[in-house]
């Protein structure tokens, strides 16, 4: 398959946190673009699994990121020329209930990555993903940008922003130096998409509704958040690294990739658009009591269009239709479809001419 300018083809891979949501969808693009992938993980945390459903044929190590040592042995043994750090304690409720594995995971846990590739003479560039919760929310109409104030109320916000200034630090203190890896970092909106299974997130929680044949309750139906599929942060995140690998220095910053305007979009207008591509779904409002979540976010995506030529390629109703198809299609005829809906979405991109498909 062609794109990205071939940059990943027989390339060495290293991919943490392939067993989760993201990282599947990632290792399954990875795996097609031709690079030779390895995954530092925790097993998968739910049953079913995307990650266990899509039975790759690849270097896969159960590995706690939080153990400085394994992680140092692994990218000794590995020597990879790029890395994509996912791994992470990736919820904003579980946070509340476990701080302090999220702040070891997200905080030490990338500074144990980006150390051993420090140390790595063999890394050539290194994308850490973090998240539109970095920003500190102030409830604000417009799209937050790379350059505002990293912040956060609950523990994975705020882990997330500390993310950030970890990766901030090691690109002044240790990858400015000639022959250092050139490190980034990626925020993408709220991901949705197929073969995600997570506590606690809006699609799961209705996959799960139905399948129970139960009414699913949604905390805030009037929260606004930037929806785009999982698809779309990742197309960023190999554009991204595509531009490391390639030595291209300027682009060693933090980027936003986020939907364009119709992916910021209410709860309950996402459940009533979804609806339309899957009438089983029912919700109510629940009056219970919550915890704190951010009721207004949304991105400013305008660099990553201006500079690495990235932008959406599904609109949200797309999105929301290749969720719908994927679960439909696993739940009720245990088909996985995971690859011929990258197919079509590469399709998609080269059909309206977006950069990194076509090259």
């Amino acid at each position: 398959m062609t794109a990205f300018n071939g940059a990943y083809r027989n390339r060495r891979v290293l991919l943490t946190g392939n067993t989760g949501f993201k990282g599947s969808w990632l290792a399954l693009w990875l795996k097609i673009l031709g690079a030779q992938i390895s995954g530092l993980a925790l097993a998968p945390n739910s049953t079913p699994s995307h990650w266990d459903l899509l039975g790759l044929d690849m270097d896969d190590r159960r590995t706690d990121i939080r153990d400085a040592d394994v992680v140092m042995d692994a990218v000794e043994d590995i020597a990879p020329e790029i890395v994509f750090h996912l791994a992470a304690q990736p919820l904003v409720r579980r946070s509340y209930s476990a701080p302090q594995e999220t702040w070891s995971t997200n905080v030490m846990g990338t500074v144990n990555v980006l150390e051993a590739c420090r140390r790595h003479p063999g890394v050539r560039a290194v994308v850490v993903i973090t998240t539109d919760k970095c920003y500190e929310n102030r409830e604000w109409e417009w799209g937050y940008r790379e350059n505002d104030r990293l912040g956060g109320h609950d523990p994975y916000s705020a882990s997330k922003a500390a993310a950030e200034l970890v990766v901030s630090s090691y690109r002044n203190a240790f990858f400015a130096l000639q022959g250092a890896p050139l490190l980034a970092s990626a925020r993408a909106g709220n991901v949705i998409g197929g073969g995600d299974w997570s506590e606690d997130r809006l699609i799961p929680d209705l996959v799960r509704a139905i399948t129970g044949r139960t009414t699913l309750e949604v905390r805030s139906p009037n929260a606004t958040r930037p929806w785009q599929h999982v698809l779309e942060s990742l197309s960023g995140y190999l554009c991204l690294g595509q531009k490391l690998i390639e030595g291209r220095q300027e682009f060693a910053q933090a980027w936003n990739f986020g939907p364009g305007t119709d992916g910021n979009s209410s709860v309950g207008d996402v459940l009533s658009r979804l609806k339309v591509a899957w009438p089983a779904l029912d919700w109510l409002a629940t009056d219970q009591p919550q915890l704190h979540e951010a009721n207004l976010l949304q991105l400013d995506s305008a660099k990553a269009r201006q500079r690495l030529d990235w932008r959406p390629v599904w609109s949200l109703d797309e999105a929301l239709g290749a969720t719908a198809e994927w679960y439909r299609a696993y739940i009720e005829r245990g088909s996985l479809i995971s690859r011929n809906q990258l197919q079509a979405y590469m399709a998609a991109a080269r059909q309206v001419g977006i950069a990194w498909s076509i090259q």
